[in-house]
């Protein structure tokens, strides 16, 4: 549910996402909502707290006929300039997972941040005269990013999506897990590995750089593609020469915001048959991350299972690139947004040998376009978790 202050209680929301009303607005903090009506714009008009606020009327079916009731609470989930809500009672699920998301949800930031600060450390001459341990981590790391080829095959795609991090405890409780392939394949394991070597040379735990990229929650929906990030450089040491020691302390705050990031993907993807899925992707001349959201829904009682594949790229050759693809039985639907108007050109000519190899594979295509610009972020309406904006 997107929520914005109506002119009334602009002011005080604004102070209470900058956190100047500390006692009201900190994060855990439960307060009052009830709905107030709907206003002339079709908006559900909420008293939360002290404010007045309008939001989208829920779709969700968290509540009996998917509607909130009278009175519900909310809980503060990360405040700045758009405050994250979570609905609390009224059908909530586990309170351990919503307490573990609590924590994580303001240490989390997209993985653009690690990939820049690993490539700095490349092409540092200095990096061969880290420590062997920290060496090997970063290789590891290195070797856990996906190549395009790996991708482009279905195997491939369905390996790199394992290897996610995302099903790292289901894959080791399994009776013959390969605990070395998974120890240094799989994203999240080496990310563990990583920070734990890391504590030996950074044990300060640095905060992240403050977040600019929003959280993988299911009710968010697939989010605008994360762009590369400029690499860093290093501040000059007191010699002159680069000062290696705050690199390594940005790069353990990356690993700890990437880690955040993964595990609140995996603890919000427990309470929905839908994953948020982010792959990092080996680009010419850098490293990129592909987000995949990957929902399933059964069609009746009996019926087959209708499968939604939504995904996002930001590649330096396309520019921002969004799609979504459905499929029911052997009847595919595919939509293609694109920022650029060129990438939507790039992409039209490639719609020919598509259809053929789709009809080669007996898949009848009922859909195929692109258009220019990227979707409205679908913002799936549900009565968990309420994004606030100023």
């Amino acid at each position: 549910m997107i929520i914005q202050p109506t002119s009334l209680a602009a002011m005080t929301w604004a102070g209470a996402a900058a956190g100047t009303s500390a006692e009201s607005w900190r994060i855990g903090a439960v307060l009052a909502a009830r709905p107030l009506g709907v206003n002339e714009r079709g908006l559900l008009v909420l008293q939360i707290g002290a404010l007045t606020v309008e939001a989208e009327l829920p779709t969700g079916q968290q509540f009996a006929n998917g509607q909130l009731p009278p009175q519900f609470q909310v809980r503060v989930q990360s405040l700045g300039s758009q405050p994250l809500l979570e609905v609390v009672g009224a059908g909530a699920p586990d309170p351990i997972v919503y307490r573990a998301l609590r924590e994580r949800l303001p240490q989390q930031n997209g993985y653009a941040p690690l990939l820049a600060s690993l490539a700095a450390l490349s092409q540092r001459p200095v990096l061969r005269q880290l420590p062997q341990p920290l060496r090997e981590a970063l290789a590891l790391l290195d070797h856990a990013v996906r190549m395009p080829e790996e991708i482009t095959r279905g195997e491939g795609l369905r390996e790199a999506i394992l290897r996610s991090g995302l099903f790292l405890e289901y894959q080791l409780v399994q009776p013959r897990a390969d605990l070395l392939a998974l120890g240094g394949d799989d994203w999240k394991a080496v990310l563990l590995h990583l920070a734990a070597v890391l504590e030996q040379y950074a044990p300060a735990r640095p905060q992240p750089a403050a977040a600019d990229t929003p959280p993988p929650l299911h009710q968010r929906g697939l989010q605008p593609p994360q762009p590369r990030q400029p690499v860093p450089l290093p501040p000059p040491g007191e010699d002159g020469g680069e000062d290696l020691g705050a690199l390594i302390e940005r790069l353990h705050g990356d690993v700890r915001a990437a880690l955040a990031r993964l595990e609140v993907a995996q603890l919000d993807n427990a309470q929905a048959q839908a994953w948020m899925i982010e792959i990092p992707v080996q680009g010419e001349d850098g490293r990129d991350v592909l987000q995949l959201h990957l929902e399933m829904a059964r069609e009746g009682e009996e019926g087959g299972a209708a499968w939604t594949l939504g995904f996002s790229i930001d590649l330096p050759a396309l520019g921002p690139v969004q799609g979504e693809l459905q499929l029911r039985d052997l009847r595919l639907a595919v939509r293609l947004w694109a920022e650029r108007a060129g990438a939507v050109e790039k992409l039209e000519r490639q719609f020919v040998a598509l259809r053929q190899r789709l009809s080669a594979c007996g898949v009848l295509l009922d859909q195929l376009s692109c258009q220019a610009g990227l979707p409205h972020g679908s913002g799936r309406a549900g009565g968990l978790l309420l994004k606030a904006t100023a």
